[in-house]
C-alpha cells in the first residue's frame, strides 16, 4: 500500500474560513482562486489544464486518484493548478493504463495539496460566497497564525484584470498534420491555431477532421496568420480575464475583418464577443465540470457539456442584435446554459464567426458537441466556395 505524507495543511480562505487536513502532493505554500470542479472522473485533465494556471482546484467527488495517471492523458506539458484540495485521496492506484499515483504526479509538478478537508461545506460555501483568494500551507508554513496565513491570502492579486495567456502559451509555432490523426489524403483547410492555454485534443480534434493546423503563440500577429496561408482562424480556451487580453480582442478584429472564417472556445469566445464591442464579466463561482447542461437554441436539442470558465459574454440570450460594432452585422446567442442562462455561445450571422464557451473536444468526455468542429469545416468549405466564384 503506498503511503501518503501525513503532516498538517490548511486550506485558508480570503474571508477567513479555514479547513484543516493533511499534505496532498508537495510540501509548502500554495497561492490561487479557490475554484471546484464537479467531474466525477477525468482528474488527470482537469490538472493539466492551462485554464486552471494560478487556481486552487477543489474537486467535488470524495475520492480522487484511484484510477493513477498516465503518459497518454495530459492536456498539456505540465500540471498548471496552484494547488489541489480532495476529500479522500487514494492510497493505492488500481488500473490497467495506471503508471504511477496521482500524489507522484503533483510532486513531480510541484502542486501543493491537501486532503482530508470536507469538500462537500467547502463547495458550498464558495457557491454562497463566490470564487475567491486562497492559499494552501503545509509544513512548516500550516505552522503560522491564522492571521498571518489570511493576510498572505489577501496580499496575493486577484484573478480579474489579470491577463495569463503568455504563461500558458506554447513558446514556438508548430504544426499538426491531419495524416498523424488518422486522416488519409490531402489536407482540406490550412488553420491558424492561436494558443492562449490551449489542450492538446483542440488540435488533434481539428486534424481528424483533415484540417493542418499551424498553432502559433499568444502574441501571433494577422501577418503571423497569412503567413501559415490560413483559411481559418481558431482562438483556444486559457485561463485570465478577456478584459486584459485587449491585443488578442484587436487581433480578432483584424481576422473578422479580412473575412477569414473564426472559430473560438472558452477563452477565444470571450474574445469574439469583446471583439464585437460586448462586454464580459467575472461569474460568481463559475462553471467547471463534465455534466453542464446547454440549450442549442437552433435546435432546441439540450447538451452536455464540459466546462472550465470564470468569466461570460454579457448578451441578450432572446432573439437577435446588432453588435455594438455595427460593421459586423447581426449576432444571436447560439447556446445557453440552462443552470443558470449565462451565454455559452456566439454566432455572427453576417460574417463566417462562431464560437462556444464550453469544450466541444472534452477530454475526457462528453462528447455532445463534437460536431462544432465539423461546423469549422463547414464554414471554411463555404468561404473557399464563394471565393472561387
Amino acid at each position: 500500500m503506498n503511503s501518503l505524507s501525513n503532516l498538517p495543511a490548511v486550506l485558508v480562505l480570503e474571508d477567513g474560513r479555514i479547513f484543516r487536513g493533511r499534505s496532498y502532493g508537495k510540501i509548502g505554500t500554495a497561492l490561487g482562486e479557490a475554484v471546484f470542479t464537479t467531474g466525477m472522473t477525468g482528474y488527470q485533465e482537469t490538472l493539466t489544464d492551462p485554464s486552471y494556471a494560478h487556481q486552487i482546484i477543489t474537486q467535488t467527488f470524495p475520492h480522487v486518484g484511484n484510477t493513477g495517471v498516465n503518459d497518454e492523458d495530459n492536456e498539456s506539458k505540465r500540471m498548471w493548478a496552484a494547488g489541489y484540495v480532495v476529500r479522500e485521496a487514494s492510497r493505492r492506484p488500481s488500473n490497467w493504463r495506471s503508471q504511477r499515483s496521482l500524489e507522484d504526479d503533483l510532486l513531480g509538478n510541484g502542486i501543493v495539496g491537501i486532503r482530508g478537508v470536507d469538500t462537500r461545506a467547502l463547495t458550498r460555501h464558495l457557491r454562497e460566497a463566490g470564487a475567491m483568494k486562497s492559499g494552501i500551507f503545509s509544513g512548516d508554513a500550516a505552522a503560522a497564525s491564522d492571521a498571518d496565513l489570511i493576510a498572505q491570502v489577501n496580499a496575493q492579486p486577484s484573478m480579474a484584470g489579470r491577463n495569463i495567456s503568455a504563461e500558458v502559451s506554447v513558446d514556438t509555432a508548430y504544426v499538426v498534420e491531419p495524416a498523424d490523426h488518422g486522416y488519409e489524403g490531402e489536407a482540406k483547410h490550412t488553420v491558424a491555431a492561436i494558443d492562449l492555454g490551449m489542450k492538446s485534443m483542440t488540435p488533434h480534434r481539428l486534424a481528424e477532421r483533415g484540417l493542418r493546423v499551424h498553432v502559433l503563440p499568444y502574441n501571433a500577429t494577422l501577418e503571423d496568420i497569412k503567413a501559415t496561408g490560413a483559411t481559418g482562424v481558431f482562438f483556444s480556451n486559457g485561463p485570465g480575464d478577456p478584459a486584459a487580453a485587449a491585443a488578442q480582442v484587436e487581433l480578432v478584429r483584424s481576422v473578422l475583418d479580412a473575412g477569414i472564417p473564426y472559430f473560438g472556445i472558452c477563452f477565444g469566445n470571450q474574445m469574439l464577443g469583446r471583439a464585437l464591442g460586448l462586454e464580459t464579466y467575472k461569474l460568481r463561482f463559475g462553471h467547471r465540470g463534465i455534466n453542464q447542461p446547454v440549450m442549442d437554441k437552433a435546435t432546441g436539442r439540450v447538451e452536455i457539456t464540459s466546462q472550465n470558465h470564470g468569466f461570460a459574454v454579457d448578451a441578450p440570450i432572446e432573439g437577435s442584435f446588432t453588435a455594438p460594432i455595427e460593421r459586423y452585422g447581426k449576432v444571436e446567442v447560439s447556446h445557453f446554459s440552462l443552470n443558470d442562462q449565462v451565454v455559452e455561445g456566439l454566432s455572427c450571422l453576417d460574417i463566417p464567426a462562431f464560437s462556444v464557451q464550453y469544450h466541444p473536444e472534452a477530454a475526457s468526455g462528453p462528447h455532445d458537441a463534437a460536431y462544432l468542429f465539423d461546423r469549422f469545416v463547414s464554414s471554411m468549405d463555404s468561404a473557399a466556395e464563394k471565393d472561387s466564384k
